[in-house]
């Protein structure tokens, strides 16, 4: 990651979370001298009222589908061309839903800087061969670049808004973690950089599964006490899942802000929580309550729960992780939403 030259930052997504990020992203390229002023920023192409949605971030510096309401700092510019937008940077940074990285990353492959970096801002994984491939792994395996992460309890809008909040970046290496330090910190985003990358990156996977089983509750009307046994045993469970796994993973790390802050967050405040709410209360699918909700974004917990699933029924493992795989069979087999009650009285007090 040495360099002497200002670094080209590209941004490969620009959904709320991509957006709020770029607002951050844009000023502090601007302000460091180690960063090149003009930030790209891929954007899919879509029309709105009859005009391309890059034209208007461009013309309005403002993301009116996905973050309506703040403006982008003006040296952030839209491209519509991912291999456009990815040539010459030295940093990317990935934040689209976790579906399309493959499909993104085939499409760049050769175009990326063979020094660059990336960092991952996404909340998920894919299976691979009946496991679950980190997508840090991912964009490493097709790009041939460091993949460094960033999660944190960093919902878009209270982000967007200059609400004040922490957020983690998991990096191996000290030196690419000050960089990457300057290039988010912000007087209302605060920074911590840990080393125990695997687990930020895991956190920020697991805990939609978790999110889903919170709306669920608050879809029950069970209130708050039942609520917070779904969080507690969640986080249980993704601790669990993440040493019988990956065995590199650190306790400590789960109580930085991409652990147990964003667990929280997300099961008050997030897309998951609020989707599984009304899947309960009006029994349509996940499917349409995400094309009726989201707004063109992505849910990540169902598919989450899905992958783990997988994975745990690989290993004849289920039984161990009780949440997850009621989370799964409510989603996906019919299971009855009130049944989740059940699986706290069954579930193991240690793991």
């Amino acid at each position: 990651m040495s360099s002497t030259s200002p670094r080209k930052v590209c941004i490969v997504g620009s959904g709320n979370w991509g957006s709020a990020i770029a607002r951050i992203v844009g000023v502090n390229a601007k302000a460091h001298a180690d960063f090149d002023n003009t930030v790209n920023m891929w954007v899919f192409e879509e029309m709105i009222d009859g005009k391309k949605l890059t034209e208007i971030i461009n013309e309005t510096h403002e993301n009116v589908k996905y973050l309506k309401g703040y403006k982008i700092p003006e040296n952030v510019v839209a491209i519509p061309d991912v291999k456009k937008a990815v040539e010459g940077a030295q940093i990317l940074i990935f934040v689209l839903p976790h579906q399309f990285v493959e499909r993104i990353c085939s499409q760049i492959k050769g175009c990326v800087d063979k020094d660059a970096m990336a960092i991952s801002l996404i909340k998920g994984m894919l299976i691979k061969d009946k496991g679950l491939q980190l997508i840090t792994d991912v964009i490493k395996s097709h790009l041939n670049i460091e993949v460094n992460c960033l999660m944190g309890a960093n919902l878009a809008p209270e982000v967007a808004a200059g609400y004040f909040c922490e957020t983690t970046i998991g990096c191996r290496d000290p030196e690419v973690g000050k960089v990457l330090k300057r290039l988010f910190q912000a007087d209302y985003f605060r920074i911590v950089v840990v080393e125990d990358a695997t687990t930020v990156e895991l956190c920020g996977a697991l805990k939609n599964i978790v999110a889903v089983g919170a709306g669920i509750i608050d879809g029950l009307g069970l209130g708050d006490n039942t609520k917070a046994a779904i969080i507690r045993l969640g986080l249980m469970e993704m601790v669990a899942f993440s040493k019988e796994f990956y065995h590199n993973t650190e306790t400590a790390t789960f109580l930085e802000s991409c652990g147990v802050a964003d667990l929280i967050t997300t099961c008050y405040g997030g897309r998951n929580r609020r989707v599984a709410e009304a899947f309960v209360k009006t029994g349509k699918s996940i499917e349409e309550l995400e094309k009726e909700m989201l707004n063109g974004q992505k849910l990540q917990g169902p598919q989450t729960a899905q992958e783990v699933h997988v994975m745990l029924e690989n290993k004849n493992m289920t039984a161990s992780y009780p949440l997850f795989t009621a989370i799964y069979d409510i989603c996906f087999s019919d299971l009855p939403a009130k049944n989740l009650i059940s699986c706290l009285n069954n579930h193991p007090v240690h793991m």
